[in-house]
């Protein structure tokens, strides 16, 4: 079980309104007595943050907003003493423009070797005005940007973000010694981010789109996109990928200790995300399908067959998530208020009974929905490109105790670097740990029971006929039932582990998902 740690907005040690390492490892016992067994760290690597991190101008220092090394050494160490291991971001598919990499390739003319790092191409058209190709940012806009000597260079996030290109060992080679140089430092593994899009189809063809489409790179998260057969992707999930993780594979089989990767891979099939984790590549791979699944036991009975019978071909453990630091928080995602908040607990019970390994988003414990943050104090680069998609919601700060903004978030009086809301003086986590009926209390309840009853890796999952509106499977001794029917339904025998809501005698109400122990 890990919990990721959204740098930013975990814990403030300083009273800047930002959280940083030293915050973090202060709430280290909090992490411990969830129940959570790793964190996972957003990056807190040197960067001018215009992408909050994920834009890494030196990937082996700790960025001043966040602390220094001897804070990621600290953290590392104490979360290790209160027996948590520790996970951090790895950022591959781009540096920050101010990388000394790319400031040096903008210093040199183009064929030179600084730029053969990157992807830098002429441009088409008439005096090469045009852009190479079609491909488009999963910001918005255009996927390249030229540069005065009239060259261009790709970037599938935003134009401070430029694509490497692994086709050139330079880089490999660069980021051999980051994962050496963290694993030297005793981090217990890696998240990658954008796993998938390493390496880009040789040439870099134009994208084929449907007659009447535009271009389109990331992920469409419209429920019409679920049945759509998968598109051309030149830019992402190439075959050459899997070399790069065969080689970090090699390098952290050089570490005592169970080191580990665990790849982001928005890839369009489950056949394809599986090809990650086979046994000489990644330890895991996001399954984003749960995720982007839609309040429905019949989807989510669909997502755990096909992801098991996938991963079943590769010999892989399956990983669960439900919401992360990119998308609506699910409380949202599945109707917001109290009828979100339940539908969220039972998701989340449902998915902790599943075998391999689940992933909690911070704050998600304490039932937080998105925040409807003010445009003008927005800061998501999608949003500043677009004004159409913004994640700044997902990522308003934690609030830990007080009745009012913000919240000991940190020493300071203010509001933090995103507004918290005016009405969280429940929602802290000082307040939900007197309430026994709480969010915070059902999550250390789900986590206790999943330690007992549904660790064992030999225990398959039996999905049972138990009709439309709800998700039922059998683990060993163990029955799980999710209703997402609008009306209550009869359990079958068992006894009660653990229910996500107040049960109604022997009947399950809608939007509540219960674990049944059978005797025999």
């Amino acid at each position: 079980m890990t919990y990721q740690v959204y740098v930013r907005s975990f814990a403030d040690s300083d009273g800047d309104g930002v959280g940083d390492l030293p915050g973090i490892t202060s709430r280290l016992p909090y992490l411990r007595d969830l129940g959570v067994d790793a964190l996972w760290i957003t990056p807190f690597y040197t960067s001018p943050q215009r992408d909050h991190g994920y834009d890494v101008a030196d990937y082996t220092d700790v960025d001043p907003l966040f602390g220094s090394l001897a804070d990621a050494d600290a953290l590392i160490a104490t979360a290790h003493d209160v027996g948590l291991r520790v996970v951090v971001d790895l950022v591959p598919n781009h540096t920050s423009s101010e990388h000394a990499w790319f400031r040096a390739a903008l210093a040199s003319p183009p064929g030179s070797p600084e730029r053969a790092r990157y992807i830098f191409r002429d441009g088409t058209g008439p005096d090469g005005a045009e852009p190479p190709n079609n491909w488009r940012s999963v910001f918005g806009g255009l996927a390249w940007t030229r540069v005065p000597d009239g060259q261009w260079y790709l970037h599938l996030f935003d134009t401070s973000q430029p694509d490497l290109d692994w086709r050139n060992p330079e880089v490999g080679d660069l980021f051999e010694s980051v994962l050496r140089f963290w694993l030297d430092r005793g981090v217990d593994g890696f998240r990658v981010d954008v796993a998938h899009g390493l390496v880009k189809e040789e040439g870099l063809r134009d994208q084929v789109v449907p007659e009447g489409e535009e271009p389109a790179s990331g992920i469409d998260f419209t429920e019409a996109a679920r049945d759509r057969p998968p598109r051309d992707e030149p830019m992402w999930d190439q075959p050459e990928v899997h070399d790069i993780y065969r080689r970090w594979h090699r390098v952290l089989a050089d570490y005592p200790g169970d080191r580990m990767t665990v790849a982001e891979a928005w890839t369009q099939t489950p056949e394809s995300m599986a090809r990650y984790v086979r046994s000489d590549e990644m330890s895991q791979a996001f399954n984003f399908s749960w995720l982007l699944a839609p309040w429905s036991a019949r989807a989510f009975a669909g997502v755990v067959r096909r992801t098991l019978a996938e991963l079943a071909e590769v010999d892989a453990a399956p990983t669960w998530v439900l919401s992360n630091h990119d998308v609506v928080r699910h409380a949202t995602r599945y109707g917001g208020g109290p009828v979100g908040i339940a539908r969220a607990r039972a998701a989340t019970l449902a998915m902790l009974a599943l075998p391999g390994s689940a992933y909690l988003y911070q704050g998600e414990e304490l039932g937080l929905e998105d925040v409807d943050v003010p445009e003008e104090l927005r800061q998501d680069p999608s949003w500043l490109r677009t004004h159409t998609h913004w994640r700044d919601g997902c990522r308003v700060p934690i609030p830990w105790a007080g009745d009012a903004p913000p919240y000991c978030f940190g020493p300071g009086t203010g509001q933090p670097w995103l507004p918290q809301p005016l009405d969280w003086a429940d929602r802290t986590v000082a307040a939900q740990e007197q309430d026994p009926d709480s969010t915070l209390a059902f999550y250390k309840t789900a986590l206790a029971a999943r330690r007992e009853h549904a660790l064992d890796a030999t225990e398959e999952v039996e999905l049972l006929d138990a009709g439309d509106d709800v998700l039922s499977f059998t683990r060993g001794l163990l029955t799980v039932v999710l209703n997402a029917g609008p009306d209550a339904v009869e359990l079958p025998a068992g006894e009660v582990v653990v229910a996500s809501g107040e049960l109604e005698g022997r009947l399950l109400p809608t939007d509540t998902a219960v674990w049944l122990a059978q005797t025999g």
